[in-house]
């Protein structure tokens, strides 16, 4: 990582999410939705900069209305919008999300296709994407063309540039033709992430087995990475680098509704990581690292709306000197 930047750019879909009024229904029961804004590359955006650190966003959205309030959002927050462009002939993503009684969410997509989906190579803004101290990304953007070109030359544009390629796939198989096409596409850039964060289920999903155990995860492991890790949701956090390995354990909060509380996660992580680049050689920095994360996606989930739930570096200190 090119020593002075701090600057996180995330790549990928920020889109509209509809989320039911009340929690424990499905779609058709639901009496009503609140609109939100959604995306997990976007939120991890904000999320770094509702922590104080340089943030930028870089995608597509539909020359529409929802498209200029997501824009609006980004830049109400913080977030460097200099890489977003708009589509005059392609709706903003829309995405239906229902939360189960216990907090985890169902997703029904709109998106064929959407503008996120026709991001094109000659679209991006280059000159941010090599700015970026850390270059953030999905695997959704992977999921058809045009996009899937541009994403993969972004990710090379910012190697090129000295940035760190950090990678949280993101499984949404709703959104993948088959199971098999999102395992082979999600992993056909797995050698190339230096920072690599899966949840228990995604571990399962891309292993074939149904367990976290440091072996399995090791299947995950290349020696090109510089940190992998396992979210284990209200359990903490696994962390495996080249030389060491062990758990972080999360916070006890009541949970309401788990949107966002990975790229909260994954945000607040990157920011501690561009302030002090050390953390990825030192146990004890990356303990503290990974805990401060693990308090910023509790706090996450104890509210509505991923983008209204991210929290301040204050509220996660409070959060740390509470517990």
């Amino acid at each position: 990582m090119a020593a002075g930047r701090e600057l996180v750019v995330s790549f990928g879909e920020m889109l509209i999410d509809f989320v039911p009024t009340v929690a424990g229904v499905s779609l058709a029961e639901a009496p009503a939705f609140l609109k939100a804004a959604g995306g997990a590359p976007a939120n991890v955006a904000i999320a770094v900069s509702r922590l104080g650190g340089g943030a930028a966003f870089v995608g597509k959205l539909g020359d529409d209305e929802f498209g200029r309030m997501l824009a609006a959002i980004l830049r109400d927050n913080g977030v460097d919008g200099g890489g977003v462009v708009f589509d005059a002939g392609a709706r903003t993503a829309l995405a239906f999300v229902t939360l189960r009684a216990d907090g985890e969410r169902e997703f029904m997509f709109y998106r064929n296709p959407s503008a996120d989906m026709l991001l094109t190579a000659d679209e991006l803004n280059v000159g941010l994407i090599r700015r970026a101290a850390v270059f953030h990304y999905g695997s959704i953007s992977l999921i058809a063309e045009p996009c899937r070109t541009a994403h993969l030359r972004a990710m090379e544009i910012a190697k090129e540039a000295g940035a760190l390629l950090s990678y949280d796939p993101n499984l949404r198989e709703a959104l993948w033709p088959s199971r098999e096409e999102a395992r082979t596409q999600i992993l056909s850039i797995w050698d190339q992430a230096d920072i690599v964060k899966v949840s228990e289920v995604e571990l399962e999903f891309l292993t074939g087995i149904n367990s976290v155990e440091d072996d399995v995860v090791m299947k995950l492991w290349r020696p090109t990475m510089k940190l992998l890790l396992v979210t284990l949701g209200d359990q903490g956090c696994k962390y495996y680098t080249r030389d060491f390995h062990g758990a972080v354990p999360s916070f006890k909060v009541q949970q309401v509704d788990t949107t966002g509380a990975g790229d909260a996660f994954v945000g607040a992580l990157l920011r501690r990581i561009v302030k002090d680049p050390s953390s990825l050689q030192d146990e004890k920095k990356l303990v503290e690292s990974i805990k401060f994360a693990n308090a910023c996606g509790a706090i996450t989930a104890t509210k509505k709306g991923a983008i209204p739930s991210l929290p301040t570096e204050t509220e996660v200190l409070q959060l740390i000197e509470k517990a």
